[in-house]
């Protein structure tokens, strides 16, 4: 077994040896996988369940326990007859994703810590691995293989121009380095301690988006109602139509060539509503040098929704510009009123949101116009109650951004030990 000083930046105390490096192929052998479609899978009955490389790409954690996450079955009227034990899934084994369109993705993996006694295949599009007796503690393999030692040898094995793919024989030649075994077992005791914290974080998150939705189905349906500064109660709600609280404008085509990191006038492309926004905009994350008189630019508390997307519920996307001077692109709907923003914003992403969907029209991509908007029938409540709402609502949005902020830090913490740690 070949030596060579590979010593990593950050050790854990009492350990100083050099680590072993060898070829991925004189580690682990390769186990035949199984080509199960998605119409081969179903979440309700079978015998086996079944790892995708679509789920290694978006579901799974950097270590698979089958208790914590939801895994297909194999539909029961696909033969499992002629299937190996061997071939099933043991607890150590790594699983890679062969292929994506994203080099990011492309040979990203799992390690199997936990089967729950349970029967799994790796799937469509994977490489099954597994290591050699005694050489490795269970749960490091999984943090090694997300080391960017690892991660770039496989991009740098991958092939294809539109998907991108690594093979067995392209895996096989990758210098694996790893360390003693009691080393081993205290780096995957310290980072699963990372990781579950970074999960609890997201439990967090996930439990206030869940109690955003619900106090918002209240809220708008009346369930709940605020009272003013002195415990009275607020004027019942009046039903009007959208066109007759606000005015419509639309917003002008910036396009992507137009964003510049440097422009001068912050900006905001409806595609971002989809992918950055949420009911309120008070940072804006992109910028034009585009001329001023060329564009169409927000008062504060506009509220903007896309006049175009690919579906018709995506597309009932509402957001607040807390800001003047802000650039509008093009394919944005402008709604101007003297009514609260924020409080609009949050009526139409919740009970209107359907509404909204069953206006759009179009089957590739759908178009949603100023002239429908206007004819949406909507309760309002008073200015002070609509600014208690807003304000409560807002609430909630603070603490899940920090919570999410505190996600972001600690995947970057943990990011920057995966480094450091390994060589």
């Amino acid at each position: 077994m070949e030596k060579q000083n590979n010593i990593p930046e950050l050790r854990f105390p009492s350990f100083g040896d050099v680590w072993n490096k060898n070829k991925f192929h004189e580690l682990f052998s390769f186990i035949t996988t199984n080509s199960f479609s998605r119409d081969q899978l179903n979440y309700e009955f079978g015998n086996a369940k079944n790892i995708h490389y679509g789920d290694i790409h978006t579901k799974f954690a950097t270590l698979f326990d089958i208790g914590k996450e939801l895994v297909p079955y194999i539909n029961s009227n696909i033969s499992l007859n002629k299937t190996k034990d061997e071939n099933y899934c043991k607890e150590g084994d790594v699983i890679f994703a062969d292929a994506s369109e994203d080099l990011n993705d492309v040979g990203k993996s799992i390690e199997v810590v936990n089967l729950d006694k349970q029967r799994v295949l790796a799937g469509l599009h994977t490489i099954h691995s597994r290591p050699n007796k005694d050489l490795f503690s269970v749960g490091f393999l999984g943090f090694l293989m997300t080391s960017n030692f690892i991660r770039t040898q496989i991009q740098k094995e991958s092939q294809g121009t539109k998907v991108l793919s690594i093979s067995n024989g392209r895996l096989s030649k990758i210098s694996v380095i790893y360390p003693s075994f009691p080393e081993q077992k205290k780096i995957a005791s310290f980072f699963t301690a990372i990781d579950q914290k970074i999960s609890q974080l997201k439990q967090k998150k996930t439990l206030l988006e869940q109690y955003k939705k619900g106090v918002m189905q209240k809220i708008f349906s009346q369930q709940i109602r605020f009272k003013d500064d002195n415990g009275q109660e607020f004027p019942e709600w009046e039903k009007k139509r959208l066109g007759e609280i606000a005015v419509f404008y639309k917003g002008k085509g910036i396009s992507k060539n137009d964003i510049a990191d440097n422009g001068n006038i912050e900006c905001i492309r409806y595609g971002e509503l989809y992918t950055v926004y949420q009911e309120t905009i008070d940072v804006v994350k992109s910028r034009t040098s585009v001329n001023p008189k060329d564009l169409v630019l927000s008062e504060a508390d506009d509220v903007i929704i896309p006049a175009s997307g690919e579906t018709q519920i995506d597309i009932a996307t509402a957001s607040c510009v807390l800001k003047s001077g802000i650039a509008l692109g093009g394919d944005l709907n402008i709604i101007r009123s003297n009514f609260n923003g924020v409080f609009l914003s949050y009526l139409l992403n919740s009970k209107m949101k359907r509404e909204i969907a069953k206006l759009a029209q179009g089957i590739s991509v759908v178009h949603l116009y100023s002239s429908q908007l206007s004819l949406l029938k909507l309760e309002i409540p008073t200015v002070f109650e609509q600014t208690k709402i807003a304000n409560f609502l807002s609430a909630i949005d603070t603490k899940i951004n920090h919570t999410q902020t505190k996600i972001e830090k600690a995947e970057l913490w943990k990011k920057g030990l995966l480094q450091k740690i390994f060589v």
